[in-house]
């Protein structure tokens, strides 16, 4: 693979921008003028100090090592003015100049669905980011997340259950795997999905990336679906992101107990769609329903064993929020030795999911 030298050399200047790419495209003409153009034209064509320092005294010996990086792993950078550019990025307004991307390029331009949401969820809150990204891959979308643990990555590995199509955001360089507990998980979106970022090799996952990654993440998809976040969280910037671009914003709700559901409460406060099923998402953003995920709903709804009356009565008693094992015993009237023995056998079963203080709580499936 052979990787264009002025495209590499303009993909490390900071905060370069598709729109202030474009403009000093038009007035020097081709990609390998750009640098050539003067420091005040640049400054015309809203270029920052940063990239304009870049861009006349580049470092060619970085350029040359991520050359070898880029052509060594099968990462391609992609610039904005090219027609493998993800189309609906490009309509955003702080579109990044160059993707650097790992794995199938032709999935930036398909129709994706972004889910997001807290790094430490609720064992519920994991479980419905894994089931309606299975859900929804199967009915035709590219699931599109950050690769953070928790919410982000339990909707790539619900993706890939399905034998879906994922693509991760990543805040930091493509040579680099951050958090280091995906590294495995990186691998696979790799294999089968796309790994994508706007940052150069060897750049760390520094705070102040993940902003950009958010705007990139909601940029490329179709909507946002945030799972569990708290009142002040990245996901939430994320949703504000989409909001900003046009683009669809859901949410889905949770009990008033759980302070990881108030940030998906103030964004059906603030317009955002609220979702109970992965349907409704597919449903909102007129995609059909595939025969595909018709299929897997009724294989799964056939699949799913009849519980026994007293499981009944238990699962009845628990409700919908995490509940302690005495206030279970005190609702069925059950003896405290079976009840004990019923959670563990509907934990083991994968209906419930314990939570601290020795509660327990509804593993809901989509």
């Amino acid at each position: 693979m052979v990787v264009d030298a002025s495209a590499l050399t303009l993909a490390r200047c900071p905060g370069l921008t598709a729109a202030q790419l474009a403009a000093a495209l038009v007035a020097a003409g081709e990609l390998d003028r750009v640098p050539r153009l003067p420091e005040s034209q640049l400054r015309q064509c809203g270029w920052g100090a940063a990239a304009i320092a870049w861009a006349i005294a580049p470092d060619q010996g970085e350029v040359e090592r991520d050359r070898k990086w880029l052509e060594s792993s099968g990462t391609r950078v992609i610039a904005s003015p090219d027609p493998e550019y993800p189309p609906l990025l490009s309509e955003t307004g702080h579109a990044p100049a160059f993707l650097f991307v790992r794995g199938d390029v032709a999935l930036l331009a398909s129709a994706q669905l972004a889910i997001v949401g807290s790094r430490n969820p609720t064992a519920g809150g994991r479980s419905d980011a894994h089931e309606f990204a299975r859900y929804l891959a199967a009915g035709g979308l590219t699931i599109t997340s950050g690769l953070a643990l928790g919410i982000d990555g339990a909707a790539h590995r619900g993706t890939l259950k399905a034998g879906g199509r994922t693509i991760a955001v990543c805040g930091a360089g493509l040579d680099l795997v951050y958090p280091r507990e995906h590294e495995a998980l990186a691998a696979e979106i790799a294999a089968t999905g796309a790994l994508v970022s706007e940052f150069p090799p060897r750049v760390p996952p520094l705070p102040a990336n993940f902003p950009q990654r958010n705007r990139v993440i909601s940029g490329l998809a179709l909507g946002v679906l945030v799972v569990e976040a708290a009142r002040r969280s990245g996901s939430l910037s994320t949703a504000r992101h989409a909001a900003e671009q046009g683009r669809e914003v859901f949410a889905i709700p949770g009990s008033i107990h759980n302070p990881l559901a108030r940030g998906c409460h103030q964004l059906i406060r603030s317009g955002a769609k609220l979702v109970e099923s992965a349907p409704d998402i597919l449903e909102e953003l007129k995609i059909p329903f595939t025969r595909q995920s018709l299929t897997e709903e009724k294989r799964l709804a056939e699949a799913a064993p009849r519980l026994d009356k007293e499981y009944e009565i238990l699962l009845d008693a628990l409700g919908f929020d995490p509940t302690g094992v005495d206030a279970i015993v005190e609702r069925t009237g059950l003896p405290a030795d079976s009840v004990a023995s019923m959670l563990l056998i509907l934990e083991l079963e994968g209906q419930i999911a314990p939570y601290p203080g020795g509660r327990y709580g509804r593993i809901h499936k989509t």
